[in-house]
């Protein structure tokens, strides 16, 4: 096995140009699995690890660029009002997995149950991909194509993801047989924006890829509207919306049965995400009323 090792990202666009069969790795936290498991022996691996364009994070007015390199540690570390993908980051692996680990990674794995992959989903994420001759955005949901499959062309690379920054409440939840370092049976991520009075809720571990419930989120947006909690965040949802919306929620849930967990399982499992989630949200706009 061969490892090409660029020092800049315009050198390493122009090995994979070149030599488009190389398998990046930065992190290595998925792909040193296959390999040490021998389900995976690339020829050539091109090692995007040393890198600095990749590592880096910044605000182009309402939206946020995440680096492709930049790890979870660094995610928890840096961007803490992020709050859904710092939730997210905090539940992948171990100290070490999230030292080594990157936004990167879990985009180019493209696992149904990459953790940061439903927040990304949540803020109609943009891709950033690139080879030598062009870089271009890629919508989530146009990247993500099945389990482990993307838009990626095999002369590209992953730069990043870019997204509008959604200010009001965030959060994501996962569930799994222990409560840590454990890869999801499912998980959600909820987000509600005052600015559009739109809602956004996606799931990961129920589908070939993740997913959005776009009837849950209509529906739910409409409910805060006629409860006028929009405007108020103290009011109250009645019990028939908060179940009303778990109901739409599983409804979107396309799961399988495999070695995790049965369908039933995973989708009784987003329903009581879907009800923690719009309850957590729910306080933390009542708090913030308070605050404020």
């Amino acid at each position: 096995m061969d490892v090409l090792l660029p020092r800049t990202l315009a050198e390493a666009l122009q090995m994979k140009a070149e030599r488009p069969e190389a398998v990046p790795i930065a992190g290595g936290t998925d792909l040193m699995v296959l390999m040490n498991a021998d389900a995976l022996r690339p020829e050539l691996l091109l090692d995007l690890a040393r890198l600095p364009e990749l590592g880096l994070w910044r605000r182009e007015g309402e939206e946020l660029v995440v680096g492709a390199g930049v790890t979870y540690t660094r995610i928890l570390r840096e961007l803490p009002e992020m709050r859904a993908l710092a939730q997210a980051s905090r539940s992948v692996g171990s100290p070490q997995i999230r030292n080594r680990g990157t936004l990167g990674g879990n985009l180019g794995t493209a696992s149904p149950a990459g953790d940061a992959l439903p927040v990304l989903a949540v803020h109609d994420a943009r891709v950033v991909l690139a080879s030598a001759e062009r870089e271009r955005e890629v919508p989530w949901d146009a990247f993500l194509l099945g389990v482990k499959r993307t838009a990626l062309e095999p002369s590209e690379l992953i730069l990043g993801a870019r997204w509008r920054v959604v200010t009001g409440p965030q959060s994501f939840m996962k569930i799994g047989p222990r409560n840590a370092m454990v890869i999801s049976v499912a998980s959600l991520c909820l987000a509600l924006d005052p600015a559009t009075r739109t809602v956004r809720v996606a799931m990961g571990s129920v589908a070939p890829t993740v997913i959005r419930a776009p009837d849950a989120e209509d529906f739910l947006a409409e409910a805060l509207g006629r409860a006028g909690a929009w405007d108020d965040p103290q009011a109250s949802l009645a019990p028939q919306d908060v179940e009303g919306f778990a109901e739409r929620v599983a409804t979107a849930a396309r799961p399988i049965d495999d070695l995790r967990g049965s369908a039933a399982y995973r989708a009784h499992a987003v329903r009581v995400l879907a009800r923690r989630a719009l309850a957590r949200a729910s306080d933390e706009m009542a708090e913030e009323a308070l605050a404020s």
